[in-house]
């Protein structure tokens, strides 16, 4: 099994950026974790505070992959291209979040990739693309 995590902007700050919000680790130190506990499966990791790259991405894995992992940071509130290429591919994407966003701003509510992924997953810290990995592993 071969499951892509892709995160959007501002993720490669993690540890460094809003800590309370986000935690203190890195989400390199946190992937070194998550592929020791699931050696059985291939675990790829693609982040790009690029809309047009995160796009490419899901065009490149969308139909030769078993999950995606996606957090497309700001871009699940404002991306209608994201959206669309989500919609375009055949490999289930499901969306994630490490905070809730639903105790954040009222703009952060509102996602636009949720209605072409299998589900979302939010407010869970890191441990939100565990969840995710957990679904996608067991259907």
């Amino acid at each position: 099994m071969t499951i892509q995590i892709i995160n959007g902007p501002n993720l490669n700050l993690l540890g460094v950026r809003e800590k309370s919000i986000y935690g203190d680790s890195s989400f390199e130190t946190y992937l070194e974790e998550i592929r020791k506990r699931y050696t059985n499966i291939t675990i790829n990791y693609y982040q790009s505070n690029v809309e047009g790259e995160i796009i490419n991405k899901l065009h490149e894995v969308g139909f030769s992959i078993d999950g995606i992992v996606m957090n497309a940071g700001a871009y699940t509130h404002t991306s209608v291209a994201i959206a669309d290429a989500i919609a375009a591919i055949k490999t289930p994407v499901i969306e994630v979040h490490i905070s809730n966003v639903y105790k954040r701003e009222e703009f952060r509510h509102k996602s636009l990739l949720a209605a072409s992924c299998k589900g979302v997953i939010a407010g869970f810290g890191m441990d939100s693309y565990r969840l995710a990995i957990e679904n996608l592993v067991n259907g």
